[in-house]
């Protein structure tokens, strides 16, 4: 097999364009003006029209070109016949013609989970905190996050209305990441990202133990990964639970790919198995450089509270 039609390779292509066209129903959905928002388990945790349509794009026409690899979505959605209109058949040429990272060259698609975040930052989403939304497409192999796709389908939204809307960034490990400039926060500088709806006593904790010089509160993990590689925060803290593993799988792949890492915060790696429980139970600690200071400073307290999967 030549090494540019590895399956993983080919599923990371079709993700790609998969994940674009998901951007694309998540400006057409906001535009028609009636989100459809439902509450799933209280005002912090919401579904709207855009994520149910979403997942449903992503699972269709991922399992429709992949049979057999088994993919896991947020949405717990009924059963039932997608329109066409919803399922994208491409794939992006500029993955297919990358090599593919000799250890993942023979992977066969019943050994690969995917795992489907159709919004993350849906509250922010309904908010009009655009630029806070991701579409996340991560490829776990033997329990290990290995490629992912993050779409934000308002990226530039703020330049105008002229300007073109979206941006996708992706990667695999052993080949790296692409679609974004990766940069270091400036030298010498401690700024922390972590969430700004579901803080609490743990999380304030574990963010002023790390003694940073700014804190960036913002919505959505795909987008505070991006956050961490594009140099504008240097650790994303969340010392509780509340993340899933369709939160981190995708951002997890592209921030190792450029050699950061993304732990709990026992500093232990999350296993993205299909019969794993989905809850990040432990809480998420991730950064570009020196994660192990960080994982140092997380308060004993903290750990204590937080099991460990």
């Amino acid at each position: 097999m030549a090494s540019g039609m590895a399956t993983v390779m080919r599923l990371l292509a079709s993700s790609y364009s998969v994940a674009e066209k998901a951007g694309t129903i998540v400006r057409r959905v906001l535009h028609s003006g009636d989100l459809e928002i439902v509450q799933k388990t209280g005002v912090n945790d919401l579904q709207t029209l855009a994520d149910r349509l979403v997942q449903k794009s992503i699972c269709a026409s991922l399992s429709r070109r992949f049979p057999k690899i088994t993919i896991i979505g947020e949405e717990d959605l009924p059963s039932e016949t997608v329109e066409e209109d919803l399922i994208e058949t491409g794939q992006y040429d500029v993955i297919l013609q990358k090599p593919c990272p000799e250890e993942y060259s023979t992977l066969k698609e019943e050994e690969l989970v995917v795992w489907v975040d159709p919004l993350d930052g849906t509250k922010e989403y309904t908010e009009g905190l655009l630029d806070h939304v991701t579409v996340l497409i991560g490829i776990a192999y033997r329990g290990k996050a290995i490629a992912g796709v993050i779409n934000q389908p308002f990226y530039n939204y703020q330049m105008g209305e002229d300007a073109a809307l979206g941006r996708t960034l992706w990667g695999i490990l052993g080949l790296g990441a692409f679609g974004f400039q990766l940069q270091d926060v400036p030298e010498g500088k401690r700024i922390v990202t972590t969430t700004r709806s579901h803080s609490n006593k743990l999380v304030i904790d574990a963010v002023q133990a790390m003694e940073p010089h700014d804190v960036i509160r913002v919505g959505g993990a795909g987008n505070k990964i991006i956050q961490l590689v594009e140099g504008k925060a240097s650790a994303y803290v969340f010392a509780s639970p509340g993340c899933k593993k369709w939160d981190t799988c995708a951002p997890e792949a592209i921030l190792h790919a450029v050699g950061g890492k993304l732990t709990d915060m026992h500093g232990r790696a999350y296993c993205y198995d299909a019969d794993v429980k989905h809850m990040n139970s432990a809480g998420v600690l991730a950064t570009l450089r020196n994660h192990q200071y960080y994982a140092s400073r997380v308060p004993q307290t903290v750990l204590q509270a937080l099991s460990s999967d």
